[in-house]
């Protein structure tokens, strides 16, 4: 009996013990561990030399599209290249970075489809952006050229024009973020 109880003695000392150590450790490697998150931080896979970047207007190049898409595209770009980097937006012929792009895609196609008394009717719409972008690095004598392409669903019972209008936001957030991306991170 003497023990048992001499065991449930060190039992409830131990468990706190274990209790503590497991308490510190786990403090410190939380502690040693330094995460850092940048999201007021300016882009860092610009060059620190690169001041100047001069952005040529989207060019529609596919055979239809929004007519608001390429300037709102344009000036969405321009903005966020501006608040996010340590850029220069100029109109020089001297900019160290020139950013141009087409519309090359700009097409709808048939995303879902349902049955309904034995006929089939398409029940979503799908609109497909497709984007060139050239960056030409000059001070590197370099170009770098890449394409992007997003898709935005929409109901079959709206018309393109309804649907453009409806998703021209989102469409220019997308495509911004997406070619935004593409140019100034090393992912």
């Amino acid at each position: 009996m003497r023990a048992v109880k001499t065991l449930l003695k060190l039992k409830m000392l131990t468990f706190p013990l274990g209790l503590f150590i497991a308490f510190f450790l786990l403090n410190f490697s939380f502690s040693s561990c330094k995460v850092s998150y940048g999201l007021t931080e300016k882009v860092s896979a610009i060059p620190d030399s690169i001041k100047t970047v001069k952005i040529i207007p989207f060019e529609p190049r596919s055979a239809y599209s929004n007519p608001q898409l390429s300037p709102n595209l344009t000036q969405s770009l321009r903005n966020k290249i501006v608040n996010q980097t340590k850029l220069t937006l100029t109109n020089s012929e001297n900019a160290q970075w020139e950013i141009t792009g087409e519309i090359r895609d700009y097409s709808v196609s048939t995303s879902g489809v349902t049955s309904a008394n034995g006929q089939q009717q398409s029940s979503i719409n799908r609109l497909t952006v497709g984007i060139h972008v050239v960056i030409n690095k000059r001070t590197e004598n370099k170009t770098v050229e890449y394409d992007v392409s997003r898709s935005f669903d929409f109901s079959a019972r709206q018309s393109l024009q309804t649907a453009e209008a409806a998703l021209l936001d989102e469409m220019v957030r997308n495509l911004t973020d997406e070619i935004f991306n593409k140019l100034f991170s090393d992912w």
